[in-house]
C-alpha cells in the first residue's frame, strides 16, 4: 500500500505536468493567428490538413518545445546550486556561470561569422566550465566552502558583465542587434535545428541529476554530518557542480541569459515538495518549463506585434522576488 507522502508526490507532479500540457496547447494555439485547440491536437497526431499546419509544427511547436527544455534545465541547475551551497538565493546567473557561457557565445558569434547552431550550446558549456573552475579554485581552502564560492562567483559574474559588453562594442556592428536580442534571453525564431543542439544535454543529465538527490540531502545535514554518514563530500559537490554547470551553460547557449528562472523555480519547488532532491529535481524541472512558457507567451501576446524577449519577463519578476528573499533573511537574521 502507499505511504500518504509518495501518494502526494505522485498527485503532485501529476498535477504541474496536466498543467503543462495545458499551457502547452494554449500557447500553441495563441499568437498573431489564433488557431482552435481542435486543430492544434489534429496537428500534433499528423491528421490536420489545414493551412495551420505549417505555423503549428515548423514555427511554434519548435519554440514551446525549447521554452520546456530551457526553462526545465535552468531550473535543475538552481536546485542543484542551491543543494551544494546550502543556501536558496543561490542561481546560476548569481554565480558567474551563465556569465561565463555568455562571454563564450559572444567572442564566438564575433569572432566566427557563419557558425553552426550545434557549436553554440557546447562554445557555451565550455565558458560556463572556465568560470565555474575559476571560482572553484579561487574558493579552495582545505575544501569548498559554499560562502566563499557565493561570494567569489557574485564578484566574477559583475566581471563577466563588463567583458560581455567589451566585446559586444568591439565586434562588427552589423552583430550588434542579434547579440544584444541573444543577451536579454530571447528564444524567438527557434526551429528545430535548435532543439537537435539542445535536447542530448537535458535527456541525458537531468536523469544523472537524480542520482545525487540522496547525497544533496545528506549535504543538507551539514558537512560534518555528511562526512560522518559516509559521504564523499567534495567528489560529490564537484560531480552535481558539474551537472548545473552543463545545464545552464547548454540552455544559455540556445537561448542568452534568461535570468532568475534557476531562483524562483527550485524556491517554489521547495514550498511545494519539502526538502527532499528526490522531489526538487522533478519538480523545479516542471515549474521551470511552466515559467519560461508563460514569460514567452506574455511577450508574444502582451505587446503585439512585438515580440518582447522572455528574459525582460523573468528578470522584472524575480529582481523583485529576489529582493524580497534578501529583506525577509535580513528581517530574520
Amino acid at each position: 500500500m502507499l505511504s500518504t507522502h509518495y501518494r502526494k508526490s505522485i498527485a503532485l507532479l501529476l498535477t504541474l505536468g496536466l498543467l503543462l500540457a495545458g499551457l502547452m496547447l494554449i500557447c500553441l494555439s495563441l499568437g498573431s493567428t489564433r488557431i482552435p485547440v481542435r486543430e492544434v491536437l489534429l496537428s500534433l497526431v499528423g491528421r490536420n490538413e489545414a493551412g495551420s499546419d505549417m505555423i503549428i509544427v515548423q514555427f511554434r511547436l519548435p519554440r514551446i518545445i525549447a521554452a520546456l527544455l530551457i526553462g526545465a534545465a535552468l531550473a535543475v541547475a538552481g536546485a542543484l546550486l542551491q543543494g551544494v551551497i546550502r543556501n536558496s538565493l543561490a542561481s546560476p546567473d548569481l554565480l558567474g556561470v551563465t556569465g561565463g557561457a555568455s562571454v563564450a557565445v559572444v567572442a564566438f558569434m564575433t569572432l566566427f561569422t557563419g557558425y553552426s547552431i550545434h557549436w553554440v550550446p557546447l562554445v557555451a558549456v565550455a565558458g560556463a566550465f572556465i568560470v565555474a573552475f575559476l571560482n572553484y579554485a579561487l574558493a579552495w581552502k582545505n575544501g569548498v566552502a559554499p560562502f566563499r564560492l557565493v561570494l567569489i562567483g557574485l564578484g566574477i559574474s559583475t566581471a563577466m558583465g563588463a567583458l560581455t559588453l567589451f566585446l559586444l562594442i568591439s565586434g562588427p556592428a552589423y552583430l550588434a542587434p542579434q547579440v544584444l536580442n541573444w543577451m536579454t534571453g530571447s528564444i524567438y525564431g527557434t526551429n528545430w535545428t535548435y532543439i537537435k543542439a539542445l535536447w542530448p544535454w537535458v535527456a541525458a543529465i537531468l536523469p544523472l541529476s537524480m542520482l545525487y538527490a540522496k547525497d544533496l540531502n545528506i549535504q543538507s545535514l551539514g558537512e560534518n554530518t555528511a562526512i560522518g554518514l559516509g559521504s564523499r563530500l567534495q567528489l560529490s559537490r564537484m560531480v552535481v557542480l558539474f551537472y548545473s554547470v552543463a545545464l545552464a551553460g547548454a540552455a544559455v547557449g540556445v537561448a542568452g541569459t534568461i535570468s532568475f528562472v534557476g531562483l524562483l523555480a527550485p524556491h517554489m519547488a521547495r514550498k511545494l515538495a519539502g526538502n527532499s532532491y528526490r522531489l526538487i529535481i522533478p519538480v523545479s524541472a516542471l515549474l521551470g518549463a511552466i515559467i519560461l512558457l508563460l514569460a514567452d507567451l506574455a511577450g508574444r501576446m502582451l505587446f503585439q506585434p512585438l515580440d518582447i524577449p522572455a528574459g525582460v519577463f523573468t528578470a522584472g519578476v524575480g529582481a523583485p522576488f529576489f529582493m524580497y528573499l534578501l529583506f525577509k533573511r535580513k528581517r530574520l537574521a
